[in-house]
């Protein structure tokens, strides 16, 4: 068992900056933290992070029935509770409406990889979820595909959801990414965003992978994606709605085991490319 007051307090704490950042509105957002095998810790619904007292902070079992508190729970800690559910590692979630990284969930625009080191090595692929009414179980089912390979994803037309072993690591990832968002907004202001070539990517990747960090492209289940082109989700974007509109994709990246032998062509990777560059030039018409 956790030290629960303590645990308040961080909550609490985590509130105010997500508020003062302007990660969520009025009474936006929700924060848990797991202090034991049947016990969740949780933000109470209708009540603003920016101004939290630890007395305020619910306590729900793990089927969502509150069992401390005086003021009722988040409606959407059937979410928390999933993911909690999925990965026994996780001890604290959290959601809000970060405004950089919630318009590319309202777009439903895949976010570009292979950009900024930090966001390789802390965050990799983001997925965009499908869109379901927030609250219920549909909703919180939503991240089911995406939790054992992403520690941060964005929920379709409403925000994102972040998680980690504290609720400071939790709420990291999600400054990491907005501000990762607003530079890849302005960017594009200016004209383009740019890659990283092939091998400063795989170099990225095997730091990642020796300073501990998981990352899907190091396994051997992708071990023939491309790294850079949002491979390991692309599969959902269907279902999602997503589709790549605003920025161009980036340059084909396939292993070296798969490139073609000299003086040969990788069709596949070839056809690839013309089929992205045609698609992004008339999406700009």
């Amino acid at each position: 068992m956790m030290n629960a007051h303590k645990i308040k307090l961080e909550i609490c704490d985590i509130g105010r900056r997500i508020y003062n950042k302007g990660f969520a509105a009025a009474n936006d957002g929700n924060i848990s933290v797991r202090i034991s095998d049947n016990e969740v810790l949780c933000t109470p619904t209708m009540h603003s992070k920016g101004f939290l007292k630890p007395e305020d902070i619910c306590t729900v079992d793990m089927s969502g029935k509150q069992i401390a508190g005086n003021k009722k729970r988040s409606s959407e800690a059937l979410l928390h509770l999933e993911i909690y559910k999925a990965r026994a590692d996780v001890k604290s979630v959290v959601h809000c409406h970060p405004p950089h990284a919630t318009a590319f969930a309202v777009a439903r625009e895949p976010i570009p990889q292979c950009v900024l080191p930090e966001v390789e090595v802390f965050l990799g692929d983001v997925p965009i979820a499908k869109y379901e009414t927030p609250g219920g179980k549909e909703f919180a089912e939503t991240i089911l595909p995406f939790v054992s390979k992403t520690n941060i994803m964005l929920l379709a037309n409403h925000g994102t959801v972040s998680y980690g072993d504290t609720v400071e690591r939790a709420y990291w990832w999600t400054e990491i990414l907005d501000a990762y968002c607003r530079i890849l907004m302005l960017s594009r202001q200016l004209g383009r965003v740019s890659y990283f070539t092939e091998d400063k990517e795989r170099e990225l990747l095997a730091l990642k992978q020796q300073w501990g960090w998981e990352d899907p492209r190091n396994t051997p289940e992708y071990k023939n994606c491309d790294v850079c082109a949002n491979d390991i989700f692309r599969s959902s974007w269907q279902e999602a709605g997503v589709e790549r509109k605003a920025f161009a994709p980036p340059p084909p990246m396939k292993p070296a085991a798969a490139a073609p032998a000299a003086g040969g062509l990788d069709m596949e990777a070839l056809v690839q490319a013309i089929t992205d560059r045609v698609l992004d030039a008339l999406s700009k018409r």
